[in-house]
């Protein structure tokens, strides 16, 4: 699938939000669901859009005015939900009709298929798709346009529209209805995308029994509920906006989902039984806590008292969860989707685990070690942000483990992390901590919402050692580099050694010599700590040396040495346009690094003062990200060092330009030239 029609169909799965993960933690019985929608409410009812259509007369494209020079605009986007009761079952219907203006070849490209959404827990109603051309003539696409294509990274099977005869000026117009499962936990409805947007509204239909709470985020419009005639007994919330301006996504270090239009809705009361703050987390920790922490049978509890027995003890605790986590994921295979095991027993014989069971097996380990831990329950700050005043389920997606004593997370899903590394988007975000409490001798979860916070700039700390040695040849000098890769920049890499045959592994070491090689072929290349058993634990280590000839240019009787390209390649940050959003990296990190240039007896050196660099950023009166460099030269030798680090995730707007100017300092000193003459 090619670049362009991958972005439309991300964009068509996130607007539409109905490619979605499902989390065995979070399913909610349908017996709960049926309950909540039928009562007060026993008859059965037709969705009210069932018959929905396109205005049959409109054959031409109708453009406003605003947005006839546009390459791309979204017209016109509808998003209609109906929680639909009935004696046999209650079923949600949602319905998708959206108008997009074609006006630039790349739209024309990125256009030519229209995906249908659906996941595998929906059943497709309807689907419609025409476009109408500047000319007047209609393209009605039919059921035998549909074809079918893997995006071969996910395994994942998609159908789609195929468009033939799209043009410059035209507008493709879709309708979708699907029948789902009712979705009342929390659920995330965006209402701005990468084009602009002339008119947007989203309504959901429901019985007037329930109450529904709801958010709008980023200037967009509070949702308006309005009835419809008493007897219908049915309520609308509506929730529009108009000319929504475009939002890009392509800004490096930012978080798009987190800064667009976006609204959020859940089922908070039923007023037919009387029951309020549904979906609470108060609720959500009991039940989980109480789910995970059964009475063992006498089979299971020795069981697990063998398995232990393969866990070296320590009294480091950090290394204690380390020793857990790399036995458990050493010896079960997680697979999301196998069928549950009925005992602790069986996970340990049958070798694999799916979440819930990969979950049992931990707290089980735990508890028989004695190590205190919180379950942990978060979303991507990526994808859904944590929004600790609005309770969704929807933000109960990934899972963690907390250890209050020493202050650090454990992921207990993805097998190439180890303590205290998780992955980056579940940190600097909120999260529901399932404590466990006592009262009056019983043991019980109660939940709180706190921050989970991401290892500091000091665990991905990158330290280089560097030598340049002239003393030999002028033309020609050795190279030695030591590189020392911290925190999650080690990650990149030590799990490879034990995931990829010895020869791509080979590959790979080439590849990341390269950076630093100036992809002169190396002389000697080794490697320390590599192979998961380092990871959180040691930096990886590479040493390579090579001969420097690529860095010299020979100009008279001068020799120009590029002597910031050792560093290897660094990050530039341009921003032709004006920039809208403010910055968000991946994880705190810091740099620091040493270069000693050697020079033969008489040699002197020009442009030294280069080296001298200083770009700080300050965040509420504090340094927070820097890249300062000096030298200092002693008779032969030359030491320059420099060091560069980002100490938080968030850096506000007007802090942007700062920020690129440090970012830009690294690539600054990578350019850095020096003359050296004899």
């Amino acid at each position: 699938m090619d670049g362009d029609h991958k972005k439309t169909q991300k964009r068509l799965y996130t607007n539409l939000n109905t490619y979605r993960k499902m989390n065995l933690t979070l399913r909610i019985k349908t017996a709960l669901l049926l309950f909540v929608l039928c009562c007060g409410y026993s008859y059965a009812q037709d969705c009210s859009f069932k018959n929905y259509n396109w205005d049959e007369k409109q054959t031409k494209p109708e453009i406003p005015a605003k947005y006839k020079d546009e390459k791309e605009a979204i017209l016109e986007r509808n998003i209609k939900i109906e929680l639909v009761p009935g004696k046999n079952g209650a079923l949600q219907y949602y319905l998708s009709h959206e108008k997009i203006y074609i006006n630039s070849d790349d739209a024309v490209e990125r256009n030519n298929r229209i995906y249908i959404p659906y996941g595998s827990n929906e059943n497709v109603i309807a689907t419609k798709a025409r476009v109408l051309l500047k000319s007047g003539k209609v393209i009605e696409l039919k059921k035998g346009d549909i074809k079918e294509e893997t995006d071969e990274e996910r395994g994942v099977k998609y159908k789609y529209f195929a468009v033939n005869g799209l043009e410059k000026g035209a507008v493709i117009e879709t309708i979708f209805i699907l029948e789902e499962t009712p979705e009342l936990k929390g659920r995330t409805i965006k209402l701005q995308d990468e084009y602009p947007i002339a008119k947007s509204e989203f309504q959901l239909i429901y019985p007037d029994h329930l109450v529904f709470r709801t958010k709008s985020y980023n200037g967009l419009p509070e949702a308006v509920i309005t009835q419809k005639a008493p007897s219908a007994k049915l309520n609308t919330l509506t929730v529009s906006d108009t000319d929504t301006p475009a939002l890009n996504d392509d800004e490096k270090y930012s978080n798009w989902n987190s800064n667009i239009k976006r609204f959020r809705y859940k089922l908070d009361e039923n007023l037919a039984n009387g029951t309020k703050n549904l979906f609470s987390f108060k609720e959500f920790s009991t039940n989980l806590y109480d789910r995970f922490h059964p009475e063992y049978s006498k089979k299971d509890q020795n069981a697990i008292a063998d398995f232990c027995k393969g866990i070296a003890k320590s009294s480091d605790l950090q290394e204690q969860v380390w020793n857990i986590e790399n036995k458990i994921k050493k010896t079960i295979t997680y697979k999301r989707y196998i069928d549950g095991q009925e005992s602790l027993q069986d996970i340990i014989k049958s070798k694999q685990a799916n979440q819930t069971d990969i979950l049992r097996l931990y707290i089980a380990v735990f508890t028989t070690m004695g190590v205190e831990n919180n379950l942990v329950l978060t979303s991507s700050r990526y994808k859904v942000a944590f929004d600790k005043d609005f309770e969704s389920y929807e933000n109960l997606d990934e899972l963690l483990f907390y250890f209050p004593s020493i202050k650090k997370y454990m992921t207990p899903l993805e097998v190439e992390y180890r303590i205290p590394l998780i992955p980056e988007e579940l940190a600097g975000t909120n999260g529901l901590f399932i404590k466990e409490k006592a009262f009056a001798g019983t043991k019980m979860g109660i939940g709180e919402v706190a921050m989970i916070e991401i290892p500091g700039a000091d665990i991905t700390h990158d330290i280089m050692d560097i030598t340049v040695d002239f003393s030999k040849d002028m033309e020609n000098p050795m190279v030695t580099s030591k590189i020392q890769f911290g925190g999650y920049s080690a990650l990149n890499f030590q799990p490879i050694k034990d995931f990829a045959p010895a020869e791509n592994y080979k590959t790979v070491l080439k590849s990341i010599a390269e950076n630093y090689t100036v992809e002169t072929e190396y002389k000697t290349l080794t490697t320390t700590n590599d192979g998961v058993d380092f990871i959180g634990k040691k930096p990886f280590i590479m040493d390579i040396t090579f001969d420097g000839k690529d860095l010299i240019h020979k100009a008279g009787e001068n020799y120009l040495f590029s002597v910031g390209q050792t560093i290897g390649k660094q990050m530039e940050l341009y921003q032709e346009n004006k920039r809208v959003l403010p910055v968000e990296i991946n994880h705190p990190h810091s740099y620091t690094r040493k270069i000693k240039i050697i020079l033969p007896d008489g040699a002197t050196v020009k442009n030294l003062d280069k080296f001298n660099m200083d770009k700080t950023l300050a965040v509420n009166g504090k340094t927070e990200a820097a890249f300062i460099s000096k030298y200092e030269k002693k008779g032969n030798e030359i030491i320059v060092e420099n060091t560069e680090y980002y100490n938080i995730l968030n850096y506000p707007m007007e802090n942007f330009e700062a920020y690129r100017a440090v970012i830009n300092a690294a690539a600054d000193f990578n350019k850095i030239v020096v003359i050296l003459n004899k």
